[in-house]
């Protein structure tokens, strides 16, 4: 669609949501792991596409660190949305137990179970210790991949008479999350491509342009497919919806500071703290990329990066500290992409 119309097709852009289970202040990890469970069902009611969850070891602002666990758990609450995982960390586990996690979830949810796959590793080195891993070990990911899919498809050698059960047979779509090394692994093993514009959207799009360019039709996928993962605020004005990017945002800016990733705590608590002018710009910088503004607003410069990036699909990553709010928000998404009308349609179809 041009972009200006203020109006995003669902019919041509899907949109689907990542949550990362943060904890807030004055709430603990528990808590966080149900509220993400009630959100997904809030999401699945809205229309989107997919809900997936993520994976992260000994962060204190996220108890998201078992995904095909609380995957379980989002299948079980929800009942025609897709879910998965954005991602399961490869590098962390072995191929063997992943592929049979992910049978086990497709043999009991049915054609509702995406495998989001990442290479990330622990995000210090006690954590990669007790993890068992080093930071190199990251660079076996395209070999575990393969014998990931491998494992699925049955026809993995690496371990003769090894099979990975209930998997095998089961059709469980792969996704890669990637940045540009990662996109090349996606179009070498045509898998579809998860991707951010973590390092702006020059390199966002020259990632893009080589995947599609490099694009190997699969078995699993006969076209490139690109999901871009970013997280979108709509609210009442411009000023409000950039206020609910913050509480993520400067959570992300103290991490990189301080290494370690705090509760999301209230905007107002953030903005009166005195920050230097070092710690402004880096919450500018973070806030970058991320769209926030009013209905109308954020219908244009979706359809923006739709065509800008040719995305296929929007993974929506929002977070902030107040959840009424940040389900308002969703739901404002929802109106401007014509979810609400599709899912009402969807049900009495």
């Amino acid at each position: 669609m041009p972009a200006g119309s203020g109006r995003v097709d669902p019919k041509v852009i899907r949109l689907s949501v990542l949550d990362r289970s943060p904890t807030r202040r004055g709430g603990d990890a528990p808590r966080a792991l149900r509220e993400t469970v009630a959100f997904a069902r809030d999401i699945e009611a809205l229309g989107y596409h997919r809900f997936w969850v993520s994976e992260h070891h000994s962060v204190p602002g996220v108890a998201g660190s078992a995904p095909t666990v609380l995957a379980a758990a989002v299948a079980s609450a929800t009942e025609r949305i897709r879910v998965g995982t954005g991602g399961v960390m490869l590098p962390n586990h072995r191929p063997l137990v992943v592929a049979e996690q992910f049978g086990v979830l497709e043999a009991l949810f049915p054609g509702r179970i995406d495998m989001g796959l990442g290479r990330s590793v622990g995000f210090t080195g006690g954590v990669r210790r007790a993890l068992g891993h080093e930071k190199d070990d990251a660079d076996r990911f395209g070999d575990q991949v393969r014998e990931l899919l491998g494992f699925l498809a049955g026809d993995q050698t690496a371990y003769p008479g090894v099979h990975a059960v209930p998997a095998e047979g089961l059709r469980v779509p792969a996704f890669l999350l990637a940045t540009g090394a990662g996109a090349k692994l996606a179009a070498e093993l045509g898998l579809p491509l998860v991707i951010a514009p973590v390092r702006g959207e020059g390199p966002l799009l020259e990632a893009i342009e080589g995947y599609r360019s490099g694009f190997r039709p699969s078995a699993r996928a006969s076209r490139p497919y690109v999901v871009v993962s970013t997280a979108i605020a709509v609210a009442e004005t411009t000023e409000r919806a950039r206020r609910l990017l913050i509480p993520e945002a400067w959570s992300t800016v103290y991490s990189r500071t301080h290494g370690v990733f705090p509760p999301l705590s209230p905007v107002e608590e953030i903005l009166a703290e005195p920050l230097s002018d070092r710690d402004r710009e880096r919450l500018d910088r973070a806030l970058d990329g991320q769209l926030a503004g009013t209905p109308d607003e954020l219908g244009d410069r979706l359809a923006d990066l739709v065509e800008k990036t040719g995305a296929d699909e929007i993974l929506v990553t929002t977070s902030t500290f107040d959840q009424a709010e940040r389900l308002e928000s969703y739901r404002g998404l929802a109106e401007v992409a014509g979810l609400r009308s599709l899912a009402a349609t969807t049900a009495s179809g």
